[in-house]
């Protein structure tokens, strides 16, 4: 075996059962990158950054997702759909068999950590079986330095194998690949899958156990930025709502923009040492940051090309809809350092209504809060995915249900407690339609959100007159710096009253129906927090 690179002098991969392996250890992204594209597994392209195909998996498998069911989990996981129960002894087998399966190779093996702020960091070890998923690991994970590696001991393991194939008859997986969590034996283990999102995804899994569950600090899927003033703000959404582009402001530094955590010892700090991307339809004009972020040391994946050149093609979605790019936060020029911020004093749920009901901007009381919060809604539009040609609405719990190992309202206490605690206004903030449903409306201006939001961090909003929608009881402005008085009442901007009317009860049905499904975990102050359907908005 041979062992090449930066690393803590009694640090083997032997220690984890692989045996013969050449290892290299902590390299730098332009030798990973380097050596992606001498193996014929990445392409350069025209920005510098090199791009791969991830094969099978251009996106994560939620189906193929388990977490081991033992002591440590089985009366604390919600267990269900989203978080499937695996067995010990299985993991057990299917673990040394990824190991045999990684000894005698040329692997590649990173040291890093989770969680800027210093009393909740998380080291961890990344072992890969391709150069290009270890790139991954350097751009999204925190970075220690060269001190810290020498002296590291890692808390959690990810070993990530693609090219590797369960048998799902004997290892107990549903199919080939799969992406598991064994907090008994803090590890991550991602086989037969080449999407790298499984890495970071599986690693922000295990803190939204740890944290809540043995820290008492909330795990949140969002992003964050900080005003010249130390103001903190949060920005919970989906994917396509706009998350990573509001929370991206010229005046305004960046935290993060995927995951974070809010202590009780007031600060709101980022898990991640970098940025990952969608790239469908990327331009200069309307993502700047990203734009300029895509350059030597990104990695792009399953783009496309222009012709017979290296220049990419954004809008090529022949391999998948979901492109991507990762790169290390400091590829942002206006970045928090460390990613740490105070207790936030705005939060903004935003969400793309492709139903044209919801008020473009709205504050919500503490009940409305949790609710949203728990009910996680945005609507996907026709050409998001296969075989959807009408608005169908999404609602996905804490805007992150595929990664929420507790029950989601353990997550919407802990919100709700530390907003009131924090004296934050919360705010639901609609990116996606006016004038009318998708297909008859238009989306909402960019300008006009990017105003809502700057004038409530500013406190423009806090002295003007609302009025409460009829069916979603929300407080909605009457006035906005920037925006036009008519834009701000959803109602108004249909042509056809009754049509709206309409509409926004069947939403509102909608969210009553999946609701459902807590309302035993709920209280009577999130309960309130719900539409009320009713014969005329």
């Amino acid at each position: 075996m041979a062992d090449n690179g930066l690393r803590a002098p009694e640090a083997t991969v032997e220690s984890l059962g692989i045996k013969g392996a050449t290892a290299h250890w902590n390299l730098s992204p332009e030798e990973l990158a380097e050596i992606a594209v001498k193996n014929g597994q990445a392409k350069t392209t025209s920005t510098g950054a090199i791009t791969v195909d991830t094969g099978k998996f251009t996106g994560r498998s939620p189906k193929d997702r388990f977490i081991v069911k033992d002591e440590v989990t089985k009366d604390a996981i919600w267990w269900g759909d989203i978080n499937i129960p695996f067995e010990a002894e299985k993991f057990d087998a299917l673990y040394n068999k990824v190991i045999d399966y990684l000894s005698g190779k040329e692997i590649y093996v990173r040291d890093s950590y989770a969680c800027a702020d210093p009393k909740f960091r998380m080291d961890i070890r990344v072992v890969t079986e391709l150069s290009w998923s270890n790139l991954f690991a350097y751009n999204m994970f925190l970075r220690p330095t060269d001190e810290e590696i020498q002296s590291t001991t890692p808390e959690w393991h990810v070993v990530c194998a693609p090219g590797f194939m369960a048998d799902p008859e004997v290892d107990g997986t549903r199919q080939s690949n799969f992406a598991i969590l064994n907090f008994s034996r803090k590890i991550a283990l991602v086989g037969g899958t080449g999407y790298t999102g499984e890495i970071k995804k599986g690693i922000f899994s295990a803190l939204n156990f740890i944290l809540p569950h043995q820290k008492n600090t909330l795990s949140m899927h969002c992003s964050a930025n900080v005003g010249k003033d130390g103001d903190t703000a949060i920005f919970f959404g989906l994917s396509g709502t706009g998350k990573t582009t509001l929370s991206a402001d010229p005046e305004r530094k960046l935290i993060g923009d995927d995951e974070h955590g809010w202590s009780d010892e007031n600060t709101v700090f980022n898990f991640e040492g970098g940025c990952y991307a969608k790239t469908i339809n990327l331009s200069e004009e309307n993502e700047p940051d990203i734009w300029r972020a895509i350059k030597p040391g990104a990695l792009l994946e399953n783009i496309g090309f222009k012709g017979d050149t290296n220049e990419v093609d954004y809008a090529d979605k022949s391999i998948t809809e979901n492109t991507r790019v990762s790169y290390p936060i400091y590829h942002i020029d206006n970045i928090q350092v460390p990613s740490i911020g105070e207790n936030p004093k705005n939060i903004f749920f935003l969400t793309a209504d492709a139903f044209g009901v919801l008020p473009p901007i709205s504050k919500l009381t503490p009940g409305q809060a949790a609710f949203h919060f728990i009910s996680g809604y945005t609507a996907k539009v026709a050409g998001t995915e296969a075989g959807i040609v009408e608005p169908v609405t999404t609602f996905s719990a804490c805007f992150g249900a595929p990664f929420m190992p507790l029950h989601p309202t353990k997550y919407a206490e802990m919100l709700s407690q530390k907003m009131q605690e924090a004296g934050v206004s919360v705010w639901l903030v609609n990116t996606g339609w006016t004038g009318g449903p998708y297909g008859v409306g238009s989306r909402m201006k960019l300008k006009y959100t990017r105003a809502m939001i700057t004038a409530a961090l500013n406190g423009e909003l806090s002295d003007v007159d609302y009025e409460t929608h009829k069916v979603f009881g929300l407080a909605m402005p009457t006035t906005c710096p920037n925006v036009p008085d008519e834009v701000l009442s959803p109602r108004l901007t249909w042509e056809d009253k009754d049509a709206y009317d309409a509409k926004a009860n069947e939403l509102a049905a909608k969210f009553n129906a999946n609701f459902e499904q807590f309302a035993d975990y709920a209280n009577e102050e999130i309960m309130a927090g719900a539409p009320t359907v009713t014969e005329r908005a």
